[in-house]
C-alpha cells in the first residue's frame, strides 16, 4: 500500500512539473514587441525612418509610465513558459537590418537610459558600406550589456520572389543556407546562441517556419498590428513596425498592445505630439 502511495505521489509530481511551463505561459500577458529600422536626427525620409526626437519621446513616454523594456529572449521564454512571467506593463525593442544610425542615433539614448535592445542583422551587410554598422560598432554596443544580436538571414531575401524563380529543391536549399548560415556566422563570431530569427519583410509561411525550426531556431518574428501573446505561433510572432508618426495617443495604443494598421503610417506631426 505504501509503495503504491509513493508511486502515486511521484507520478502526480511529474504531471505537475510537466504542466508548469504551460501554466506559466497561460499566466503571461501579451507583450508588444517594437520593430525599428533606421533613425535620422531631423527628417523621416522614408516610412522606415524614425527621427531621433521622436525616438527619444517614445522612450520617455515608456519611462514616465514605468514600462519595463524587456530583453527579447526573456519575452520568448515567457511566452513559451520556459522563463519567469513578465509582470506589469512591458515592451521589447528590436531593430532590423543593421543600419549605422542605430549606433549614431539610438545607442546614445539606450546607453543613457540602460535600455535593452535586440538587433536583427544580415552578417554579410555589416562593414560593407557607409550605410551599415561596422563590426567594431556592434562589438562596442554588445559590450555595454544592452545590445543583443540575432539573425535576419544572410542576404535579406524576398522569399516569395525566390520561390517563384527557383525549382522546389533549389528553393529549399536556398532557405536552409539563409537560415543556418546567418546563425552559424553570429554564433561563431560572438560565442553566444543566435536562435531567434526576424523574417525579412515579415514574409513567412508554413514551409519557411518548418525550415526555421529545422535550423535550430526557437522563435521567429514577423510584423503585425498586435502584441505577442502566449499561444501565438512561435515562428510567426508579431511586431509593431514603428513609424515617425507614432506619437502621443498613437504610440500609447501600441504600447498597450492594441491593434492598428501597421502598414499605414499617419501623416507626420510635430515631435512629441
Amino acid at each position: 500500500m505504501l509503495r503504491r502511495t509513493v508511486v502515486s505521489v511521484i507520478a502526480s509530481t511529474a504531471v505537475l512539473a510537466a504542466d508548469l511551463p504551460c501554466a506559466r505561459a497561460a499566466a503571461q500577458r501579451p507583450i508588444p514587441v517594437l520593430a525599428y529600422h533606421r533613425f535620422d536626427p531631423q527628417a523621416a525620409r522614408s516610412a522606415t525612418v524614425v527621427t531621433t526626437p521622436v525616438l527619444e519621446a517614445q522612450l520617455a513616454w515608456l519611462a514616465a509610465r514605468h514600462y519595463r523594456v524587456v530583453p527579447l529572449p526573456a519575452v520568448v521564454a515567457a511566452l513559451r513558459g520556459d522563463g519567469p512571467v513578465i509582470d506589469g506593463p512591458a515592451v521589447a525593442i528590436t531593430v532590423d537590418d543593421g543600419f549605422r544610425s542605430v549606433y549614431t542615433e539610438m545607442f546614445p539614448l539606450i546607453r543613457r537610459d540602460r535600455i535593452a535592445v535586440t538587433l536583427f542583422i544580415n552578417p554579410p551587410a555589416i562593414s560593407s558600406g557607409h550605410a551599415y554598422l561596422t563590426w567594431a560598432q556592434i562589438d562596442e554596443m554588445r559590450q555595454s550589456g544592452l545590445v543583443a544580436v540575432q539573425p535576419h538571414t544572410l542576404s535579406h531575401p524576398d522569399f516569395r520572389v525566390e520561390r517563384a524563380r527557383r525549382a522546389p529543391a533549389d528553393f529549399q536549399a536556398f532557405v536552409a543556407r539563409e537560415l543556418a548560415g546567418s546563425r552559424a556566422q553570429l554564433e561563431a563570431r560572438f560565442g553566444t546562441r543566435a536562435d531567434i530569427l526576424a523574417w525579412p519583410y515579415g514574409i513567412h509561411d508554413a514551409e519557411l517556419e518548418s525550415a526555421a525550426a529545422h535550423a535550430g531556431y526557437v522563435a521567429a518574428f514577423a510584423l503585425g498590428s498586435r502584441a505577442a501573446a502566449p499561444g501565438s505561433d512561435p515562428f510567426a510572432l508579431p511586431r509593431y513596425q514603428i513609424y515617425d508618426s507614432d506619437r502621443g495617443a498613437r504610440f500609447a495604443a501600441i504600447a498597450e498592445g492594441m491593434p492598428r494598421l501597421a502598414a499605414r503610417p499617419a501623416p507626420p506631426q510635430p515631435p512629441g505630439r
